[in-house]
């Protein structure tokens, strides 16, 4: 099967200049709707679910493939390789930050720019890196999965868009979540949350925009500006928003920041 089909690969926009968008954990492609028209115009669009998301082939879901994130590293080069010509940006959320700068480490030629919102290359806090979690908490997350799926969903999803003023898009999260099939989220959250990438932050050599939520339940803003220091050619910003998601909470802002670094990352055309 081919890699657009196993990905449930769609293509819009246009321009010489391709941008391709990376789902978080949970997700599906269509959580990057609300941004796609600010770039139709000027770019080639890119969007696709990981494999055992969404309208992926759930069939070619392979444990032991996926059992790290460089499993879905692989694909994503196989999809820039057979979905673009030319310049290559890449845009990610959450765990596929890391699974972007896998891709772009193995293949930094392909890509002219990274995008990383709300991305974190270790979950659990380790001595003085501050990333979110104790090993104990982590632990209990993932358990409460494990015991019951649905009641877990529909406490955390809410709480991880945040953005309680809108609480449909909680209830949007809490959908996509329940929509997966049970073992393959379950099987994807342990890699997801338990993966150690800050080893791997300084071979990136693409130059990247670290986006981070001023209040996030699920990455808290000093493990972006950890990432700030280890990444090579990077910067840092944050995005005044409650919640994980900004590309859906706060599209406008989210936008606005990728369109100002890509006008100084990239060559226009």
């Amino acid at each position: 099967m081919s890699i657009q089909r196993r990905c449930n690969v769609r293509i819009t926009g246009s321009g010489s200049t391709a941008i391709v968008f990376a789902h978080g954990f949970g997700c599906d492609q269509s959580m990057w709707r609300l941004l796609l028209s600010a770039f139709a115009h000027r770019y080639r669009l890119v969007t696709f679910d990981l494999v055992g998301s969404g309208q992926s082939d759930l069939l070619a879901y392979d444990y032991a493939k996926y059992a790290t994130l460089h499993g879905h590293a692989d694909d994503l080069l196989d999809i820039v390789d057979s979905c673009t010509a030319g310049q290559v940006v890449l845009v990610s959320h959450s765990v596929s930050a890391m699974i972007g700068l896998l891709a772009t480490i193995k293949a930094p030629d392909r890509f002219v720019a990274h995008i990383m919102i709300g991305p974190s290359p270790c979950f659990i806090n380790d001595e003085e890196y501050v990333g979110g979690f104790n090993a104990e908490d982590m632990d209990l997350l993932l358990q409460m999965m494990e015991v019951n799926f649905v009641s877990w969903s529909q406490k955390m999803a809410p709480r991880i868009m945040g953005a309680y003023d809108r609480p449909e898009l909680g209830e949007e999260l809490t959908a996509r979540f329940l929509n997966h099939d049970r073992a393959i989220i379950k099987h994807f959250a342990r890699v997801t949350f338990l993966s150690d990438h800050r080893a791997d932050l300084p071979q990136s050599s693409v130059p990247t925009l670290i986006l981070a939520c001023s209040d996030d339940l699920i990455v808290p803003k000093e493990v972006g500006q950890y990432m700030r220091q280890h990444v090579p050619k990077s910067r840092f910003a944050i995005i005044d928003n409650l919640g994980h998601c900004p590309h859906v909470s706060a599209a406008t802002a989210t936008s606005a920041k990728i369109t100002n670094f890509l006008s100084s990352a990239i060559s226009q055309d």
